[in-house]
C-alpha cells in the first residue's frame, strides 16, 4: 500500500466546497496491482474532483487516455481510447467498509482517502469486452465468417415407434 500512497486525496485541512486533483497513470501504476490486464502502453490521465462536506465527501473520479490491445480477430495491436466517469460517496464511521458499490465508510480519524483502487476498477471497466482494431479488413471478417460455426436447423424426423412407445408409458404415469 505504500507505492499506492501517491494516489491520497488529503481532506484534512481543505475547506468545504470543491477541490480537484489530477493524477498520471501508466504501466508502473498497474503492475501496482497484482493482476495480469489485458492491455498494455496505458497513458492516462485521471481527474478526481472531491467535494468536501462536513459529514462526507463526494469525489468524482474521471479518467481519459490511450490503452494498447491485441485484437482478437488479427492479433494486432491497436490503440484504443477509454473514457469513464464514477462517483463515490465516502462517510465516516468506525471502520473502512466498501460492501456499498456507491458508498465508502472510512474511519473517521482518517485524513486521506486512497482513489488508487477506484482508478484501477474504473479503468478495468472501460476495457472492452470484444476487442476489435479498427483497422480491421471486411476481408478478414469474410474469413471470420466462413469459419464461424452455423447454426443447424433441426429436421424433424420420423420417430422410432419403440420411443413411442416409452412415451406413452410415461404420459400415463
Amino acid at each position: 500500500m505504500d507505492k499506492l500512497r501517491n494516489y491520497d486525496v488529503s481532506f484534512s485541512g481543505l475547506k468545504n466546497g470543491k477541490h480537484q486533483f489530477k493524477f498520471e497513470t501508466d504501466q508502473s501504476f498497474f503492475q501496482l496491482f497484482d493482476t495480469e490486464q489485458e492491455f498494455t502502453n496505458p497513458r492516462i490521465t485521471v481527474d478526481v474532483l472531491l467535494e468536501k462536506h462536513t459529514t462526507f465527501l463526494e469525489f468524482e473520479i474521471k479518467i481519459d487516455g490511450i490503452v494498447e490491445l491485441v485484437c482478437d480477430i488479427t492479433n494486432d495491436k491497436f490503440d484504443h481510447p477509454i473514457e469513464n466517469e464514477i462517483k463515490v460517496l465516502v462517510k465516516f464511521g468506525e471502520e473502512y467498509d466498501d460492501s456499498d458499490e456507491n458508498v465508502i465508510t472510512i474511519p473517521s480519524t482518517d485524513h486521506a482517502f486512497n482513489v488508487a483502487q477506484l482508478i484501477y476498477e474504473n479503468v478495468m471497466l472501460s476495457i472492452p469486452m470484444k476487442k476489435i482494431s479498427p483497422n480491421v479488413s471486411d476481408e478478414d471478417l469474410k474469413i471470420l465468417e466462413r469459419f464461424s460455426p452455423k447454426e443447424i436447423e433441426e429436421e424433424e424426423q420420423e420417430s422410432d415407434p419403440r420411443w413411442e412407445a416409452l412415451k406413452k408409458l410415461k404420459d400415463k404415469n
